[in-house]
C-alpha cells in the first residue's frame, strides 16, 4: 500500500471512529471532525513527532486542537497512535471517561483544555515561545483551528504576536469548511481573504485543498522547511466529508449522525489501522537557566512601600534563585514593577503588549512545559482575559496572576482603571487562591509561596505606598491572617485587606477614645480565608464590620460571611465597600466618598453598636 493509499484509509478510519464514538456517546461533533480528517491523517503519518508512550518527553511536538469540539477526531487519532483502545474510544462523553466532550489534560498528551473557541492558537503561541526561547528545543507546535473561531479577537492577538516574534516552530491549520453552528461563516470559502489577513500579520500562508492528500503532504513539508516566520495552512474542506447525508449541509452541527450504520458503510467500514508516529528529536537537552541565588527582600517596620514595588522586587529575587520562573506583562511593567524582573532576567521576561488574552494564554502554554509563569497587568485589565483564566482552571494549569492598581485608592485615573470586581471574579475560579497583602513583607512572602502552589493564584497589589506593619520574620502564609490589634474585651471586629487595613487601625484608635474596643483582622488571604481566626473573633465580639476597596458583591465581605455561615450565634456583619460608581479624585477623597476610610468605618461601628444596644434595651 502506498503512502497516499494508507493515508486515505487512515483518514477514513478517523471519520468512521468519529462517527462511532459520537453515536456511542449520544452527542458530539462528528461532522466537524470529518472535515479535518485528511489533514490530521497526513500530520499523524509523517509530520508529527511525538512519542505517545512518553507523553511528558520534553522533545515531543505539541498538537493543540483549538477547535476542541472536534474531539472525536482527536480521540480517533489517539486510537490510531495506540494511545487508547477502541473500548476507551467508545467511552466518549460518558461519566468517568477520560474522553470528555472537549479535550482536557486528563487524557495525555493533551497539553491544555480547549472548547472555548479562540483559545487553542493563543496557547500554541505560548508553547512555541517556550520552545524557541526557554526550552530551546526543535519541537514544533501544531494547532488545528476552525474557521468559525477566526472571528475571535484572541485568534488575531495570536496571529499578531506569533508574527512579531517570528515563531517558525508554529504551524496553524485552519479547517475552512465554511459552515458554523447556525450559518455560513463570515468569509465562507474565501481562502485568499484569510491568506491576505495572515500575511499582513507576518505569516507564511499556504492555501490548500484539504482533501487532496498529496497537496497536504507538500504543504506540511513546506511549513516545516519555512524559517523566520510562522506558517498557516488554509485548507478548503467539506463539513461531514464522505457521508452524503451530512456532507456540506447546514443544520448538521453538533449532533450524531442519524443513520450511523449507513454512514460507516459509505466510508468503507470499520478499520483498525495503527500509525507508527515519528519519534521526537532527542539530540539536545532542554535548556536550563543558571541562577546567582540571593535572599528575599525585606523591609523595616514603619517604612512606606507600595505592594506593587514589593511584588517586583520579590519576583526578581525569586528569579535569582529559580531558573524556571518566568514573567509576562501587558506593557505596563513600569507600573506593575515586573520591569525589575525584566532588567535582571531579560531572557525569561516576555513582553506581551496590550493583549491580555494572549498574555494569559501564553502563560498557560509555558506552564504546560513545566515553566513557572507570573503574569502581571492592572487588575482591571485581567477581566478581559477572564475566560482564559477560567479555562486555565479546566486545564489544571498552574498560573500566577498579579493585578496592580486595585480599587478607588489608585486615585485620579478614574474608574476605567480601578479593579473593583477582581476579587469576586477570581474567587469564583475553581481551586483558586486570592491574596491581597497590606504591606511589602506580606507581599514578598506570598509571591514566594505562589511559585510552589498548583492551580490559579491571584495577588492584588496597590498603587500607593502603605506602612510596613508585618515584621520580616513573621509567619505569613496562604490561608492565614494577621491580628494587629486585639484585647480580651473587644466590642467589635473590623476585618480589612489591602489599603483598608491602615484605615481600620486608624478607626480602632478613634473608637478607643469613645471607650469602644475594636479588634482588627488583616485578612491578606481572602481565599482560602482564615476561618479559625474569624470564628474566634465572632465568638468574642458583638459585631463585625468588613471593609474593602471593592464592590460589595463577591469580595472580602462575602468571603467572611461564607466562613461564618454555619456559626449558629454569629454576630451581625456589616459590609463596607464601594457602592457608587467612583470618579477621578485624590485617593483619600475617594476612600472617604466610598465610606471605606477611617471616618466611614468609625461611623459604621458607632451606628452598629448603638443599634445593638437599642435592640437589647427594647
Amino acid at each position: 500500500m502506498s503512502d497516499t493509499q494508507f493515508r486515505h484509509e487512515l483518514a477514513q478510519q478517523l471519520r468512521v471512529d468519529s462517527v462511532r464514538s459520537s453515536t456511542e456517546g449520544g452527542s458530539g461533533h462528528p461532522t466537524s471532525s470529518m472535515s479535518a480528517a485528511d489533514l490530521m491523517a497526513v500530520l499523524l503519518d509523517g509530520h508529527l513527532r511525538l512519542d505517545y508512550a512518553e507523553p511528558d518527553d520534553p522533545h515531543n511536538d505539541h498538537l493543540v486542537f483549538s477547535k476542541g469540539h472536534a474531539s472525536p477526531l482527536y480521540y480517533a487519532m489517539l486510537k490510531a497512535a495506540g494511545a487508547i483502545t477502541d473500548e476507551e474510544l467508545l467511552s466518549f462523553r460518558k461519566l468517568g471517561s477520560r474522553l470528555e466532550g472537549h479535550p482536557t489534560p486528563r487524557i495525555p498528551p493533551t497539553d491544555v483544555a480547549t472548547g472555548s473557541l479562540g483559545q487553542g492558537l493563543p496557547v500554541a503561541v505560548g508553547l512555541a515561545l517556550a520552545g524557541q526561547r526557554l526550552d530551546r528545543l526543535s519541537y514544533r507546535v501544531w494547532a488545528l483551528c476552525g474557521d468559525s473561531e477566526m472571528a475571535e479577537g484572541s485568534i488575531w492577538e495570536a496571529f499578531q504576536h506569533a508574527g512579531w516574534a517570528g515563531l517558525d516552530n508554529l504551524t496553524a491549520i485552519v479547517d475552512v469548511n465554511r459552515l458554523g453552528q447556525t450559518r455560513e461563516t463570515m468569509l465562507g470559502w474565501d481562502l485568499d481573504g484569510y491568506a491576505e489577513r495572515a500575511r499582513a500579520f507576518g505569516w507564511h500562508a499556504i492555501v490548500v485543498d484539504g482533501h487532496d492528500l498529496d497537496a497536504i503532504e507538500s504543504a506540511f513539508a513546506e511549513a516545516r522547511a519555512n524559517t523566520g516566520r510562522p506558517t498557516v495552512l488554509l485548507a478548503r474542506t467539506l463539513k461531514g466529508r464522505g457521508v452524503d447525508a451530512v456532507e456540506d449541509k447546514p443544520g448538521k452541527h453538533g449532533k450524531p449522525l442519524e443513520d450511523p450504520e449507513t454512514a460507516i458503510a459509505e466510508l468503507g467500514g470499520e478499520r483498525n489501522l495503527r500509525v507508527d508516529v515519528m519519534a521526537p528529536d532527542r539530540s539536545a537537552e532542554p535548556h536550563r537557566f543558571s541562577t546567582a541565588g540571593g535572599d528575599l527582600p525585606t523591609w523595616q517596620l514603619g517604612e512606606q512601600v507600595a505592594t506593587r514595588k514589593a511584588y517586583g522586587e520579590a519576583l526578581t529575587a525569586l528569579g535569582d534563585n529559580r531558573g524556571d520562573v518566568v514573567a509576562l506583562d501587558g506593557e505596563v511593567s513600569n507600573s506593575t514593577n515586573s520591569g525589575l524582573f525584566a532588567d535582571a532576567h531579560p531572557q525569561r521576561y516576555f513582553e506581551m503588549f496590550i493583549a491580555e488574552q494572549q498574555m494569559v494564554a501564553a502563560a498557560v502554554g509555558m506552564q504546560a512545559r513545566g515553566w513557572v509563569p507570573f503574569v502581571s497587568t492592572f487588575g482591571a485589565f485581567l477581566t478581559r482575559a477572564y475566560d482564559f483564566v477560567r479555562m486555565a482552571a479546566v486545564s489544571r494549569a498552574d498560573l500566577r496572576l498579579c493585578g496592580s492598581h486595585a480599587g478607588v485608592a489608585i486615585g485620579e485615573d478614574g474608574p476605567s482603571q480601578m479593579a473593583l470586581e477582581d476579587i469576586a471574579a477570581l474567587r469564583a475560579v475553581h481551586g483558586s487562591v486570592v491574596l491581597h497583602p497590606s504591606d511589602a513583607n506580606q507581599t514578598a512572602q506570598l509571591v514566594t509561596q505562589m511559585a510552589d502552589r498548583s492551580g490559579i493564584s491571584y495577588l492584588r497589589t496597590l498603587r500607593g505606598a502603605t506602612e510596613v506593619r508585618t515584621g520580616p520574620d513573621e509567619d505569613v502564609h496562604i490561608g492565614g491572617s494577621r491580628v494587629p490589634r486585639s484585647s480580651d474585651n473587644d466590642d467589635l471586629t473590623i476585618v480589612a485587606c489591602g489599603v483598608t487595613v491602615g484605615e481600620a487601625l486608624a478607626a480602632a484608635e478613634t473608637l478607643a477614645g469613645d471607650g469602644i474596643n475594636a479588634r482588627v483582622v488583616d485578612c491578606y488571604s481572602i481565599k482560602p480565608i482564615d476561618a479559625e481566626t474569624l470564628i474566634s473573633a465572632a465568638n468574642h465580639t458583638q459585631a463585625m464590620i468588613t471593609v474593602e476597596d471593592h464592590w460589595p458583591e463577591g469580595g472580602l465581605g462575602d468571603a467572611v460571611l461564607s466562613a461564618l455561615a454555619e456559626q449558629p450565634n454569629r454576630p451581625v456583619v456589616r459590609k463596607l465597600g464601594v457602592r457608587e460608581m467612583p470618579v477621578s479624585g485624590k485617593p483619600d477623597e475617594l476612600l472617604h466618598a466610598a465610606g471605606i476610610d477611617a471616618a466611614g468605618i468609625t461611623d459604621a461601628a458607632r451606628e452598629l453598636l448603638a443599634r445593638r444596644v437599642a435592640v437589647a434595651a427594647g
